[in-house]
């Protein structure tokens, strides 16, 4: 038997996608290959399981055994987040106005209507304003559920025109498939620059004298969540979109926004993570791959002032990331890993995930636990929650996009 085992895991080693036949099933685990490049390209963080330190996470569900008892947990919980991670976001401003820039009812050769969205916020004077690009299937015959791109890639990602496309967002695929897509560029709601990301609707906000302590000032990150919930707006008044069936997706740190959008607003009925590592779904405490001192290093300008309080501390945060993964309890989650990708710690994406289950058991939903992550290509479903770790390295594919497809028809979104 020892012998058998040995074989299936010499041949994982040596080509981790490979499909093992065996009774056994192999779940993942870092090729020593991966584990030698990131060691490498950080050779002062840990990307080795036998290195990370032991730690306790904070409680997730408290006294909280029932739903209305998790209902009070749950705000207890986001207010953690608000005040020690992400910042307070203002809630939807006092004018808010959606003009129609474009309207095409034969986009994709007659397969979709495109619609151009410019979002206006209006305070004190000021406003701010972006743009939502919307394709709709014209095959339905009622409203359209929808999925919404936080794109945090240059705009030829999500080009309207269509000339330009890609894996990416796959957007002629998802149209096939009974969907709605839309996409807004995160950069026009904070400029991913930590010189400049009070330009956009940070800085509508937060001049003047009612400008919030410091330690409470939201950051780009929360920004971008803000700007999908303006967009949820927006779907809420188009006859043409199910806005009860929007789903919000990120990848990388348009992943770690769209956690947030969907813990802090209710309306997404679907929440899907990309990637999204450290701040987003990655467990902190792990100290594997990035940690909070190097993400708040590197990008000062994503969270609230008070999270830099945290570098070399995560042990001393009352959240860790299975808190915000439940906050989206008894809505539907899908997390997403890369099997390269160990900057953003693929197994500790996936813990969070498994530390979710107590607030989804409060529906019935069954539990996910830490034994439990996938085989690579291998995609795990247990009632509202999914999870997959796909081959290759850190990017959003159209490998990815289907997935989600899946999983939203697994949920009879459509």
């Amino acid at each position: 038997m020892w012998l058998a085992r040995l074989a299936v895991f010499a041949a994982v080693l040596l080509c981790p996608s490979a499909v093992v036949h065996t009774q056994e099933v192999v779940r993942w685990q870092a090729s020593p290959r991966a584990v030698e490049r990131s060691t490498r390209e950080h050779p002062n963080f840990n990307f080795e399981e036998a290195r990370v330190p032991p730690y306790v996470l904070p409680d997730l569900n408290g006294a909280a055994t029932t739903k209305s008892a998790w209902r009070r947990r749950r705000l207890e919980i986001l207010d953690l987040f608000r005040k020690h991670v992400y910042g307070r976001s203002p809630g939807r401003p006092p004018h808010l106005r959606f003009q129609v820039v474009e309207e095409n009812p034969q986009a994709m050769r007659g397969a979709a209507t495109l619609k151009r969205i410019a979002v206006r916020s209006g305070r004190a004077g000021r406003e701010h304003s972006f743009e939502l690009i919307v394709f709709l299937p014209n095959s339905l015959t009622k409203p359209a559920p929808l999925f919404l791109f936080l794109n945090n890639r240059s705009p030829g990602n999500t080009d309207f025109t269509r000339v330009e496309r890609s894996g990416f967002w796959p957007a002629e695929e998802v149209i096939a498939r009974g969907y709605g897509i839309a996409a807004l560029q995160v950069s026009q709601l904070a400029p991913d620059d930590d010189g400049r990301f009070r330009d956009g609707v940070i800085g509508l906000y937060d001049a003047g004298p009612t400008k919030p302590p410091a330690g409470y000032t939201w950051g780009a990150l929360a920004a971008w969540a803000w700007g999908a919930s303006r967009a949820m707006d927006y779907f809420a008044n188009d006859p043409r979109i199910d806005a009860k069936r929007v789903a919000v997706v990120g990848h990388s740190r348009g992943g770690k926004a769209a956690l947030w959008a969907g813990a802090e607003d209710e309306r997404f009925a679907l929440v899907v993570s990309n990637e999204s590592g450290e701040g987003g779904a990655a467990l902190s405490r792990r100290q594997f791959g990035e940690t909070v001192g190097q993400i708040n290093k590197t990008f000062p300008h994503w969270f609230a002032e008070a999270y830099k309080g945290y570098n070399t501390r995560e042990n001393d945060l009352p959240t860790d990331q299975h808190m915000l993964l439940a906050l989206v309890a008894p809505r539907a989650l899908y997390v997403a890993s890369a099997d390269e990708d160990l900057w953003s710690d693929p197994r500790g994406e996936f813990l969070s995930l498994a530390h979710s289950s107590p607030a989804y058991a409060l529906w019935g939903d069954p539990p996910i636990r830490a034994e439990d992550m996938p085989p690579l290509d291998r995609p795990l479903v247990r009632g509202r929650r999914g999870y997959h770790i796909r081959t290759g390295g850190h990017d959003l594919a159209k490998y990815d996009w289907e997935r989600f497809l899946d999983f939203a028809d697994h949920l009879r979104l459509k």
